[in-house]
């Protein structure tokens, strides 16, 4: 069952220097049980994305998209409070700055408590339901890998560290089993050993409840190994998107192939002290974006028919958006 499905979804700004177009006609879908990275530099505009699905954006975006489905229903077309229903009820996100996410004012346990949806204390008693939220809220806690849960709850967002402040994001996320749930970023402030234990749990998430699973990250190898389908994104462009595996093997995009190739796990043949590949120069800015494809004045491949924007082409599930594709040669057959 298909829940997500985005066509040409496009974000724009209006600033003093002009309209800023951060995010170009991009392409999103997620089917039930799917678990789909979207990948890209920092500022490529993944956060944006994430936050117009959660229908939090600030009011100064222009919003627009010719289909913005979530199981049939297009959110931008439905009322405002239809449209609150809908993804406070289905959709959940794990967001890059948990400490800012959180209200400083109330502790822990009055913030999980709350995030507990009434759907789970219906039948309790009126007299036990703050009893079972506490207990609900110390569950969580132990799920994401607090055990002191009784200091936790006691505290405020400041006095905790940014590491601990993520799991209760990650806690109060989980906390109504979402039908999707956004994890933007979700490792940053995490030592090796917590990102292996979250990376199991959205594992058993998607497995034992069928939660489909949006994660954003800017580490290629991070989101291969817990993906089935890709998505990457350059300057605001879907560049390339498929399954996983079939993308990491052949990729069509320039930008993609350079992401593959600068990763030393991806590369068994790399001598000792051998340089990484990268492209030449860097992203642009948003107030200086190039015309055509923004990859262009970086790509090897840049010819004069790239100052036109490409079209999204499709070959069975791999989708690319270049005018000259990376071509397998026989022998890689």
């Amino acid at each position: 069952m298909q829940l997500l499905d985005i066509r040409n979804l496009t974000l724009e700004l209006e600033t003093p220097d002009g309209i800023v177009r951060a995010v170009d006609r991009v392409n999103l879908s997620l089917k039930e049980g799917e678990v789909r990275g979207l990948v890209g530099e920092s500022g490529s505009g993944k956060s944006l994305i994430a936050k117009a699905i959660m229908g939090v954006l600030h009011e100064r975006w222009h919003i627009s998209a010719d289909r913005f489905s979530w199981c049939g229903e297009d959110l931008l077309r439905l009322p405002y409070r239809r449209q609150r229903e809908i993804i406070s009820r289905d959709i959940a996100m794990i967001y890059q700055e948990p400490s800012r996410s959180m209200d400083p004012t109330a502790p822990i346990g009055e913030q999980l408590a709350e995030s507990v949806p009434d759907h789970l204390v219906e039948g309790v008693s009126w007299w036990q339901r703050g009893y079972f939220r506490r207990k609900r809220a110390v569950n969580l806690l132990h799920k994401v890998g607090i055990r002191d849960h009784q200091a936790v709850l006691n505290s405020y967002p400041y006095q905790l560290s940014e590491g601990v402040c993520q799991k209760i994001s990650i806690a109060m996320a989980i906390a109504k089993d979402p039908k999707l749930l956004i994890a933007d970023e979700p490792t940053t402030a995490l030592e090796s050993t917590t990102q292996a234990q979250l990376f199991r749990l959205l594992a058993s998430f998607n497995q034992l409840k069928g939660t489909s699973i949006l994660l954003i990250s800017h580490e290629l190898e991070t989101v291969a190994k817990n993906t089935d389908t890709l998505s990457v994104l350059y300057c605001g462009q879907l560049v390339e998107a498929g399954d996983t595996a079939d993308l990491l093997q052949n990729p069509r995009h320039p930008y993609t192939d350079a992401l593959i190739r600068s990763v030393p796990e991806f590369q068994p043949d790399l001598g000792f002290k051998q340089q990484l590949y990268a492209l030449h120069g860097s992203i642009p800015t948003l107030q200086h974006l190039p015309i055509g494809c923004r990859l262009g004045p970086r790509c090897p491949n840049a010819r004069k028919e790239c100052v036109k924007t490409p079209q999204l082409e499709r070959q069975q599930n791999h989708f690319f958006s270049c005018h000259f594709p990376i071509q397998r040669s026989v022998a890689d057959e």
